[in-house]
């Protein structure tokens, strides 16, 4: 009878422990992310934009802002927007950096999309031939018992 290598010798107490204790930093990110704001301004102060989870939760224009064309006071509400939605990722990428820790923070995958690929793409292969063993074993267990 072939055993199950190293997956006979998990420890569950401990690997239930650690789906816990993920579970736990994830309710408490959830918690604190509502929190998490955003804020940029231009530098002559005339626009003034606050930025959080839900989208832009401010947008503050000082009256001399109205002597700038339409155009102009659109092209710098833009850049102050993106500016605040900048600061925004940023904030959330330290909160989840202080909640799961810097190794672990699931933000910080999304800013080297290369390398996730990279990984999904690691992931992927090791599936695929942990598929084709399984189903291999499956194959040879039913030729065994002529099933």
């Amino acid at each position: 009878m072939q055993g199950f290598g190293d997956f006979a010798n998990i420890d569950i107490d401990k690997l239930l422990s650690g789906m816990d204790d993920q579970f736990a930093r994830l309710e408490e990110f959830q918690r604190v992310v509502g929190d998490c704001v955003g804020r940029a301004e231009d530098e002559d102060g005339f626009v003034v934009v606050e930025y959080g989870q839900t989208g832009v939760r401010e947008l503050t224009l000082h009256p001399k802002a109205m002597r700038l064309s339409s155009g102009e006071l659109a092209d710098l509400i833009k850049q102050v927007l993106a500016e605040a939605t900048d600061d925004f990722q940023r904030r959330l990428t330290e909160m989840a950096g202080e909640v799961f820790g810097e190794k672990d923070n699931p933000l910080k995958a999304a800013e080297n999309q290369d390398a996730m690929i990279d990984e999904i793409k690691r992931v992927e292969k090791v599936y695929d031939q942990a598929f084709n063993d399984v189903m291999g074993e499956l194959d040879r267990i039913r030729r065994r018992y002529q099933l």
